[in-house]
């Protein structure tokens, strides 16, 4: 009986070590850009140094805040090899929901604020390059609402840099520029509120007119994968519920995210 002990012992104590190391909490970093303090929170797996790893931004929606968005999309966790980064918005005006700007958010278009969240996103993304070894292969932007709106915009003006965009609740603006065929997770409430579903519905249609895809099938619960002749493919998360993120859907993108990398 001693002996079973000892070994159960010896088993919990690996069991919690496994655990602590995976569900390290994100480190609060800070970058001055155009004279301004940006903060993010930043988790960073072990062996990011030596190893080519994956990078996912995930941007609050508007009034949101970093450690908000940590614990709802909760990326560090669902993908502990990735390299994870949670940025924090500055005081940005919303016609929808905060016409003062009083609330943290991000800049919609091209120009706004003098780019500053769009340079934002290059010293953050130029830093992790000199202290880590990114897989620029396998670099990813999710955001809910205005982040999603942030994330369409990142798309269209740093395209490039990434292997697939996972914006939620949100559309892409004309005005944000042009969007050349990248891989595609859409996540949206047929009873938004706020961003109307036959307004995301309208993005949907238009990345699969984009991604040249081709007919729907079944990925999942809620989720409708439409697969690209040019290896650009789109997969859609449609809820019945609002604004919100569902809480299985972290998840959901992980797994879409996962297997998307540039050639």
């Amino acid at each position: 009986m001693k002996v079973l002990r000892c070994l159960l012992a010896i088993v919990l104590s690996i069991s919690g070590f496994c655990h602590s190391q995976a569900g390290e909490a994100p480190v609060q970093r800070e970058w001055t850009v155009d004279g301004a303090v940006r903060e993010a929170l930043v988790y960073v797996p072990p062996g990011a140094k030596t190893t080519a790893t994956p990078v996912v931004f995930a941007f609050h929606g508007h009034g949101g805040t970093m450690a908000y968005a940590a614990r709802k999309f909760d990326f560090h966790t669902l993908w502990p090899e990735a390299l994870v980064v949670y940025p924090q918005g500055l005081p940005t005006v919303s016609k929808l929901v905060d016409p003062q700007g009083k609330f943290p958010g991000w800049q919609r278009d091209p120009g706004d604020y003098g780019d500053r969240d769009l340079k934002f996103f290059d010293a953050i993304l130029a830093t992790l390059r000199q202290e880590y070894h990114v897989d620029d292969k396998r670099i990813y932007a999710t955001g809910h609402s205005n982040g999603g709106l942030f994330t369409y915009l990142l798309w269209a003006a740093r395209g490039d840099q990434f292997a697939a965009m996972a914006p939620c609740a949100a559309l892409a603006l004309r005005t944000q520029g042009t969007l050349k065929p990248k891989p595609v997770f859409h996540l949206a409430g047929q009873n938004d509120p706020i961003v109307r579903f036959a307004w995301q519905q309208m993005t949907i249609d238009e990345i699969k007119k984009l991604n040249e895809c081709g007919e729907g099938q079944p990925w999942g619960d809620s989720c409708t994968l439409y697969p690209s002749k040019i290896g650009a493919p789109l997969v859609t998360y449609i809820h019945t519920g609002g604004h919100e993120v569902p809480a299985g859907a972290p998840a959901v993108i992980v797994k879409f995210l996962k297997g998307q990398a540039k050639p």
